[in-house]
């Protein structure tokens, strides 16, 4: 049997929306700087025991490298991981509410996006135009949002 749906038809997945398969609930979704780091480790780990990388897994590692905008080879990965786990905690806990009295959240999705998206010089449109389920949020929560992860990448970098 195809999972494949017939062409315009819409299935209950729909990433603008926030509607994920079941294959999603049970997980995190990690981003590009998160990877990163795990790969790090792992690949260490993987030195000190004296076995060899597996060729994906180097080419992953170097795709994540290369798009991987939160990094600094001066500092521990002990270090990282707590700039980050402290990135993500602030984001996942981060709530605005509505006009209408609903409290919004960012979506783990949302929280893996926007680390990968956030540059220096990420703008409001720019987030919402790459990341659509974002347009519930009024602009200034956004902006918010993008501050305190480029607040983040700053003391990463540095």
């Amino acid at each position: 049997m195809s999972s494949l749906q017939p062409l315009g038809q819409v299935g209950e997945e729909d990433a603008a929306q926030l509607q994920f398969g079941p294959e999603f609930k049970e997980i995190d979704i990690l981003s590009n700087a998160q990877v990163a780091v795990v790969l790090q480790l792992s690949a260490q780990s993987a030195v000190n025991r004296d076995e060899e990388l597996h060729e994906v897994y180097r080419k992953t590692q170097q795709y994540v490298d290369r798009v991987n905008n939160m990094t600094n080879p001066e500092k521990n990965s002990q270090e990282l991981i707590k700039e980050l786990d402290n990135l993500v905690d602030a984001l996942t806990t981060f709530r605005k509410e509505t006009d209408e009295g609903d409290e919004l959240a960012l979506h783990q999705s949302e929280v893996a996006a926007l680390m990968n998206l956030v540059a220096t010089d990420t703008a409001v449109d720019e987030a919402k135009a790459l990341i659509p389920s974002l347009t519930r949020f009024p602009e200034a929560a956004i902006d918010e949002v993008l501050d305190l992860i480029r607040t983040t990448m700053i003391r990463i970098v540095s």
